[in-house]
């Protein structure tokens, strides 16, 4: 069984996906944070993002991994874990760039697909309902208000250390929703048999709540 969650940024697709899997008992692959994962790699190794073929030779190098841990999932770039590092301020402002890149979605789809042949899964991100599992079993669309989200990705950065103002998380926010949606290979798009859930009216528990319900109701 297939779980796909797509929404935009910070509209909570990873908390709930998070919590969906623990309530379902299966398995959360979290995708934004394995692009994430590349572009730091990319960063670290003064690889530039033009630079096709430094690119490909880094991805098929590339070994990303999940691992359980008493305090959450960590996510392990080459033997390394990164789970923190991946949410630094210069990885998200380049995450769309990279995120956007022909070679590193086929890369990366790849690895999502074969990560989710043997497990029931949840995975969340932009393209999973719509490019990754195309025929996943669930589909479901996460959209909160714009000054919401601000508010969300700020505590993000709080927790990471990072400070910076309301206004110049929602530009960030804005320009990365434009990016995501308008770019060539895979952008972000509500698939057509998706569910929309509201995340800013709602608490995390009820939108884990609505997604479970679903899941139960239809797999009887």
């Amino acid at each position: 069984m297939i779980i796909a969650i797509d929404g935009p940024a910070a509209s909570g697709k990873s908390t709930t996906a998070i919590g969906v899997a623990k309530r379902l008992g299966i398995t959360y692959l979290d995708t934004g944070a394995m692009y994430r994962a590349v572009t730091l790699g990319l960063i670290e190794n003064n690889i530039r993002f033009e630079d096709s073929s430094d690119v490909e030779n880094f991805l098929e190098n590339l070994d990303i991994k999940f691992s359980e841990s008493p305090t959450g999932m960590l996510l392990i770039l080459n033997g390394r874990d990164i789970t923190k590092e991946i949410r630094s301020a210069v990885v998200t402002s380049n995450a769309s760039e990279v995120s956007a890149m022909k070679i590193v979605r086929e890369s990366m789809v790849l690895i999502q697909r074969k990560m989710a042949e043997s497990d029931d899964c949840v995975l969340e991100g932009r393209d999973i309902g719509t490019v990754v599992f195309p025929n996943a079993n669930f589909k479901f669309f996460l959209i909160a208000d714009e000054t919401i989200r601000a508010e969300r990705r700020l505590e993000d950065l709080k927790a990471i250390g990072e400070s910076s103002s309301i206004d110049d998380v929602m530009i960030n926010l804005k320009k990365r929703d434009h990016k995501d949606s308008t770019r060539m290979h895979s952008p972000l798009k509500k698939p057509d048999d998706a569910i929309i859930i509201d995340t800013s009216i709602l608490g995390i528990n009820e939108v884990i709540d609505k997604i479970v319900n679903t899941v139960k109701h239809k797999g009887h």
